[in-house]
């Protein structure tokens, strides 16, 4: 409330302010001609509504408004193409177009009203049948257009130019062939929709993007019976796959949405199918279960939960060709899960249990995904990985590893003041990933003068790292600048998994080697264990965990000396780093969590 009171009295200022024509109001970004560095000025339409208006053509990337060509007074926000912006809200994303702009600096509602030939009508669409709303062109293929938007049930065409003269329909839903005064596409559910059009071939397609806040397992084969819904767990990665590891008893049971009966799926077949909306009851034989659901295709799988005493990684993109496995490390905590590290060339790759095909996994994803039983094979990418695989879930990931000739400090934050100029780290003898430098000076960042730091490989921009937070975080591809207080440090950065350090000063804090400091099992499932060999901190230490945003999740203090495990059961699967320090050490090391 305090947030939204703030933003209205902002508002009001601004009202006043741009009612004494002292104001302008311009559009800047990486979608912009003029990119971060200059406005874009807009033109005040109605200046008693304080609305402010553009025609320009955009490029893939993001924007906000500013006034005075100056961000002490600037919007922004998640949403495009419409969404009401902000003080110091987030970059508002862009497809490429050419568009007409418009803010209201009064409430903060903007508008990207983008101008296409190609559009998408009818009575399932906001405009009904009197007008189009116009689709985005796809930039790498001319035929192609795409949009997202709300539907409710009826029909809907595309057309061209906002008349009846070129138009395509077809009776198929979701997907299907359109042809020129074809059948109006009858449009089935209400709901958000990701929509596709290919003006060459005709194809379409409408993709559901309706999600749920909950969805859970209900029936006399659950522990609640038909009376309370068992919660699933929705997953990080697509916000339409519910999963749940539990026991179920001989009975029925179906799927349904947000605790209620009004979203409820359901489908005759055991133990796997696909559900279809108020579908018959699931029949279900009891036992020990990890039960997946697609709330977007209705495909649901009731998987026993085994424990192998194998699992390996096949293919001709391995060492054994399709012969021979190359058996991975099971997990000392969590039986499912499965990890190595391997060479691997252009070629196709699955997990297998037992080495045998009785029991295998594969999907046509890479380098991350949900294997299934008797899945596609794997389309491999030469290259040295890390691979991570749940044999309960099905869930993989292939992580690279690159070995660099060089790495690099760069950017205005840094010794040259530039972002032309490298300040090269040197790499460790005993591992290619870390790379280290005794003492470097840094100044602060000013986010005016296209503050802040960087890493980057070979002296060049095709790989380079970046995360906001200082001194210490976790640096991902192409990631923000990162903000550095001045003075001189020592820094370490890997690699392969981005995690780097800058020491307090030199005379004050040291950095520890990450060698000297084991975590186990990595990755975890509940415990992360942690074994020093260094003596230097010891005395009283502060712990964080940290994500990959570079956000604190979680800080202990306590005596070195009985530092010795964190629980992280309550973290989801992903990547965090694990940084300790004390008054004069500091150390850091990447670790996993995987379920």
């Amino acid at each position: 409330m305090l947030r939204n009171l703030l933003f209205t009295m902002l508002s009001l200022f601004i009202f006043s302010f741009g009612a004494n024509a002292q104001m302008s109001v311009g559009i800047i970004g990486s979608a912009t001609p003029g990119g971060w560095d200059e406005d874009t000025d807009m033109t005040l339409v109605n200046e008693m509504d304080s609305i402010w208006s553009i025609d320009i053509t955009l490029f893939d990337g993001a924007v906000k408004f500013r006034a005075d060509d100056d961000w002490a007074i600037n919007w922004g926000s998640a949403d495009f193409p419409m969404g009401v912006g902000e003080q110091d809200g987030a970059d508002i994303p862009v497809f490429a177009g050419d568009y007409t702009v418009t803010l209201n600096t009064k409430t903060g509602e903007y508008n990207f009203d983008v101008d296409s030939d190609i559009g998408i009508i009818g009575d399932a669409t906001p405009g009904g049948w009197d007008a189009d709303t116009d689709m985005f062109k796809d930039q790498m293929d001319p035929n192609k257009f795409f949009i997202m938007m709300d539907l409710v049930p009826g029909g809907a065409k595309f057309r061209k130019d906002d008349d009846w003269v070129v138009n395509w329909g077809a009776l198929d839903f979701p997907s299907g062939v359109a042809v020129q005064d074809g059948d109006n596409i009858p449009v089935s559910d209400a709901s958000p929709y990701f929509i596709t059009f290919d003006t060459l071939s005709g194809e379409y397609n409408f993709e559901s993007m309706l999600t749920y806040e909950t969805v859970g397992i209900i029936g006399d084969a659950t522990p609640g019976g038909w009376d309370a819904d068992t919660d699933m767990t929705k997953s990080d990665a697509d916000p339409n796959v519910w999963t749940i590891t539990m026991t179920l008893l001989d009975g029925a049971v179906k799927f349904r949405a947000d605790d209620a009966w009004d979203v409820n799926w359901g489908g005759p077949d055991f133990p796997t199918g696909t559900a279809t909306l108020a579908g018959e009851d699931i029949p279900v034989t009891a036992g020990d279960y990890f039960i997946t659901f697609n709330s977007e295709t209705g495909d649901y799988d009731f998987r026993p939960i085994v424990e192998y005493a194998t699992v390996g990684i096949i293919g001709d993109a391995t060492a054994g060709g399709w012969d021979a496995d190359t058996d991975m490390d099971k997990d000392a905590e969590n039986v499912h899960l499965w990890t190595t590290r391997i060479i691997l060339t252009d070629g196709e790759a699955k997990f297998r249990a037992e080495d045998d095909w009785a029991v295998n996994w594969g999907s046509g994803d890479f380098p991350s995904g949900v294997g299934v039983q008797d899945g596609a094979n794997i389309p491999i990418t030469a290259g040295e990985y890390l691979v991570s695989f749940n044999s309960l879930s099905g869930e993989y990931t292939f992580t690279e590893i690159v070995e660099y000739g060089t790495v690099g400090i760069i950017g205005v934050s840094g010794p040259f003041g530039d972002w032309e100029n490298d300040t090269a780290l040197n790499k460790s003898a005993e591992d290619f990933n870390i790379w280290t430098m005794g003492s470097v000076d840094l100044v602060d960042f000013n986010p005016d003068a296209d503050g802040g730091i960087k890493f980057r490989a070979e002296n060049d921009w095709a790989v380079n790292w970046g995360a906001a937070e200082f001194p210490t975080g976790l640096a991902t591809q192409d990631g923000p600048n990162i903000e550095p207080v001045a003075g001189s440090y020592s820094v370490w950065f890997n690699s392969s998994t981005g995690e780097y350090i800058f020491g307090e000063p030199v005379s004050t804090q040291e950095i520890v080697n990450p060698l000297e400091i084991k975590l186990f099992p990595n990755p975890a499932s509940n415990t992360l264990n942690i074994e020093l060999s260094s003596t230097k901190l010891e005395g009283q230490v502060t712990m964080k965990v940290i994500d990959m945003t570079g956000k604190v999740i979680h800080t202990i203090s306590q005596d070195g000396s009985t530092l010795n495990s964190v629980n992280i059961s309550g973290l989801p699967n992903g990547q965090y780093m694990l940084n300790i320090q004390n008054e004069k050490y500091i150390i850091g090391k990447r670790f996993s969590v995987f379920r």
